[in-house]
């Protein structure tokens, strides 16, 4: 097994690719708070009519008049409270005319029924998982599905917990699993299970439910996964509610410790890889909530990927996905770091600019802010980027956002590796290896790169640092350099 200290070595290799964000491309906005007010931002939807839908961890949700305000102060953005009264509100959406917000114990759908501007219904529509009491048992989303039901994704226990009585003492309910509740409310059931601290649940452009987890006991590292029906995706804490007669996911039996990754997607019954891994460090330590881009073009030339809070660098990734037999995977990249607060939620407003909501709620994050708001907007100037990069039955295909020049491909630093399944918290790259790349082939158009790679490994991360990159009209440097593709499956053809 690799050493820890061993990892790190990499590390100033790939620190070009995780600068701070340079504003010939993204301008950051920051908004003006109102004297007071604790802006912890848990969840944003922007409305039809263009305000923006805050809630915060305080149990409140405030709707910003005017989020594109230009400068952001506090009168030309014109905050307003809509609701208040509720319990650590980790998640907002917009849907069917209304505005859905997860409490740590239900979903309430808020209305205002005499238009006064401040809600005045406050109605439960999602319950029925357990809250034991226990510090980290969070709550996150909602997000609805293609048939209109509601998806919430719930944090596993992890501390001490009330004692309860009766059968609650002893299975706190879906703690550590993905909830459904169907369409028009009602009592929310195990969905899926496997999960350690799912803070962000979103959809992609075609409507399927991903979620972001943390790395920790069972989680290696970092991952993106795909959510569907009795999917596991191998924590451990999920195994006892799915022993009830109404689980969907078929229990496993006694999880085996110290195989790798790509060992468990062959030994243990039902479970399921994520779509994505996250480096540690070098693709972030705590991603949380996603949005896709579906702006049609005005955040730049990400049309249809999703972008990815990071908690602890205070920044963004994006991820590129794309189905190999029938099952997503694909690559991460680093967008933007150096934000003012650690990021938790995001949200697209109506001229293509994205919300990036902030707290830090006490713990670390390389912004200095304890909470807040920043609005990221494109400047119509294109950035050179790896817009694509896909798997290929003998190698990979990146595609560029811009013609580049030709360059010595030859001395791009790439390999391979897994990790350790293990209750332990987290774990290293393991079994690393330097990747045999040949055969480069840029198109004529300069747009695409080819590469065989004679090792290819299912079941690992293969990670690129590329070398100096520059476009073909102008020489503008690549912005970054560094992308890792989880290879769960190779393409046959």
């Amino acid at each position: 097994m690799v050493k820890w200290k061993t990892l790190l070595a990499p590390l100033a290799l790939l620190a070009p690719g995780l600068q701070a964000q340079d504003d010939a491309f993204y301008r950051v906005l920051t908004y003006e708070v109102p004297k007071g007010l604790n802006l912890e931002v848990g969840g944003m939807a922007s409305l039809p009519d263009g305000r923006l839908a805050v809630a915060i961890r305080r149990g409140e949700v405030w709707i910003i008049q005017n989020p594109l305000a230009d400068p952001p102060t506090v009168e030309n953005l014109g905050y307003k409270r809509f609701a208040s009264g509720m319990h650590e509100l980790l998640g907002l959406a917009w849907h069917d005319g209304h505005l859905y917000v997860t409490q740590r114990s239900e979903v309430t759908r808020l209305a205002d029924t005499d238009g006064d501007g401040e809600a005045d219904e406050y109605l439960a529509v999602a319950h029925g998982w357990g809250v034991s009491g226990a510090y980290h048992e969070y709550a996150y989303g909602p997000v609805f599905d293609r048939e209109g039901n509601l998806h919430n994704s719930l944090n596993s226990s992890m501390g001490k917990k009330w004692k309860g009585a009766g059968a609650d003492a002893e299975k706190p309910l879906w703690r550590g699993w993905t909830v459904m509740t169907p369409k028009g409310g009602g009592r929310a059931t195990g969905f899926s299970a496997g999960y350690r601290s799912p803070s962000g649940i979103g959809t992609n452009a075609e409507g399927d439910i991903f979620v972001t987890d943390q790395q920790g006991n069972w989680m290696p590292t970092n991952p993106l996964v795909h959510v569907r029906k009795g999917a596991f995706f191998g924590h451990g804490d999920s195994l006892q509610d799915m022993e009830r007669p109404d689980s969907p996911v078929k229990h496993p039996g006694k999880l085996p410790e110290g195989i790798t990754t790509a060992e468990a997607m062959r030994v243990i019954p039902g479970y399921q890889p994520p779509a994505v891994w996250f480096p540690y460090v070098k693709a972030g330590q705590s991603p949380t909530g996603l949005r896709c881009d579906l702006t049609g073009g005005k955040f730049g030339p990400f049309e249809k990927q999703l972008f990815v809070g990071e908690f602890v660098i205070s920044g963004l990734h994006r991820v590129f996905l794309e189905k190999v037999d029938g099952e997503y995977q694909g690559a991460v990249f680093p967008f933007i770091q150096d934000l003012q607060c650690a990021v938790l939620s995001l949200d697209f407003l109506q001229d293509g600019s994205l919300a990036v909501g902030q707290t830090n709620r006490g713990w670390n994050s390389q912004g200095n802010r304890p909470f807040g708001i920043q609005r990221l907007v494109w400047t119509g100037k294109t950035p050179l980027e790896v817009a694509k990069l896909e798997a290929r039955p003998d190698g990979f295909r990146f595609t560029f956002t811009r013609p580049v020049a030709a360059t010595d491909w030859s001395r791009t630093q790439a390999q391979s590796f897994t990790y350790t399944y293990t209750a332990k918290y987290g774990s290293p790259e393991i079994d690393p290896q330097p990747l045999q790349l040949s055969d480069w082939a840029l198109s004529a158009d300069g747009l695409e790169l080819t590469v065989r790679c004679a090792n290819l490994r299912a079941g690992y991360v293969h990670e690129f640092v590329l070398p100096e990159v520059r476009s073909r009209d102008d020489g503008t440097p690549l912005r970054r350099n560094y992308a890792a593709y989880t290879l769960n499956r190779i393409p046959v053809r």
